[in-house]
């Protein structure tokens, strides 16, 4: 038998093996990540326990009383979904067709040249529309691998190309100075870029600057890429819901197509259906001809069938009764009309509390802009003034107008003033 020493002795050794074992363990060399803007904006908010605190980073529509908003022509098509008692079966590798037929007419316009060469696949929402259209690129652009994007733009813009593995370039998009879009620089850009670049445009309601090209500044850039022989990917999060008016916001996509651009197309119905958690976009390239559309499609199929081999069916059933339907269709634009005016409202009112309180700052910017986000041109130590003011938004001036109310706009705009005057 062992002697007590000895068995005390083997079991210090297991114990210090043990402790080996953890300090090798295998994910002992992962970093902490940086911590994500959004979130902290969110726990600050929450923790704070003033009455009057006002979120101005939340990046979803909220109602004037500043609640979640489901838009009642969404519980009718869900309610025609849910009683319609259809099957729970895998939808195809692109999705449910009667959700992409209706998002291409939607984007391209009923008479668009591009429907019958378009290949289209649904995607889970905007954010993998992105994806699928970077892994597309790295795959099959003959060009360089690489993307433009403007500066600023979404943060997750960059973050979601650099894992397709393409190369992010920044064009200039924002004027510090005039709070408004650097024309002249975006055009000097796009005419530096090597021939047969890839640029990312924001369709409308630009994320996070809320400044938009005029047509007729479209329709310059349109030349100016197509005299570099550019290729262009659309980005459209905000159809519907930037102007109220879907056919204003699709400007830019449908200039293009009619001139002869051979885009593709990222497209969200989180903003204007309100379809958030439902996860629903859609993803296109307009091709030459049919027989390349197959082509194209066949490959699209190939990239999105390793990545999450089919997407969701409910909120793309909401969203195709929507589109397809007639009288739920038609009220449908007038609620995102709705929801687009408020926006509006809320930006002259804002506007509007400012002058009244004598600041001798020029706030047009406010209500030029356009869509959910608004720059302020407020600098960080500013931003972080507005915090001891409950008033919490990102760093880089951007607020959230969805978060803005006929209640709480007095209130922010007396907090704007006290730290900008």
């Amino acid at each position: 038998m062992l002697s007590s020493l000895r068995i005390a002795s083997r079991r210090a050794v297991a114990a210090r093996n043990v402790s080996a074992l953890r300090a090798a363990s295998t994910w002992a060399n992962v970093p902490q990540g940086p911590p994500d803007a959004i979130l902290g904006i969110t726990e600050a908010f929450k923790a704070d326990t003033f009455p009057g605190k006002i979120n101005l980073g939340v990046g979803a529509y909220r109602d004037d009383k500043g609640k979640p908003y489901v838009l009642p022509s969404v519980l009718k098509a869900e309610d025609k979904v849910i009683q319609s008692r259809l099957n729970k079966e895998y939808a195809g590798i692109t999705g449910v067709p009667e959700f992409t037929k209706a998002a291409a007419v939607l984007a391209y316009g009923a008479d668009s040249s591009a429907l019958n060469r378009l290949a289209i696949t649904q995607s889970i929402s905007g954010t993998g529309a992105l994806r699928i259209g970077g892994e597309f690129i790295k795959k099959f652009y003959p060009g360089a691998k690489a993307i433009y994007i403007p500066e600023p733009s979404w943060a997750n813009h960059a973050a979601v190309f650099k894992d397709s593995g393409l190369t992010v370039h920044k064009y200039a998009y924002y004027n510090k100075a005039t709070i408004g879009l650097d024309f002249e620089g975006l055009l000097a850009d796009v005419n530096k870029a090597e021939p047969g670049s890839v640029f990312l445009f924001h369709a409308c309601a630009h994320n996070p600057t809320g400044i938009d090209p005029t047509p007729e500044q479209w329709k310059q850039i349109e030349q100016a890429v197509k005299n570099k022989g550019h290729y262009s990917f659309f980005d459209m999060a905000y159809q519907g819901f930037a102007s109220g008016d879907i056919h204003t916001d699709a400007f830019a996509v449908r200039h293009f197509v009619e001139q002869g651009h051979n885009i593709c197309l990222a497209q969200s119905f989180a903003k204007n259906m309100g379809l958030y958690g439902e996860r629903i976009g859609a993803f296109s390239v307009v091709c030459a001809d049919a027989a390349e559309q197959k082509r194209v499609d066949s490959q699209i199929k190939i990239i999105v069938r390793p990545l999450y081999s089919n997407p969701p069916i409910h909120g793309a059933r909401i969203a195709a009764q929507i589109l397809n339907t007639p009288e739920l269709y038609e009220e449908w634009l007038k609620e995102v009309k709705e929801m687009a005016d408020r926006i509006i409202t809320m930006r002259a009112l804002l506007k509007e509390n400012l002058e009244k309180l004598g600041s001798k700052h020029d706030w047009s910017h406010i209500t030029s802009q356009i869509g959910m986000f608004a720059y302020t041109g407020l600098t960080p130590e500013q931003m972080a003034g507005l915090a001891e003011e409950h008033v919490y938004a990102t760093k880089d001036g951007r607020i959230s107008v969805a978060g803005i109310t006929s209640e709480n706009v007095g209130r922010l705009a007396e907090a704007i003033f006290k730290v900008k005057g």
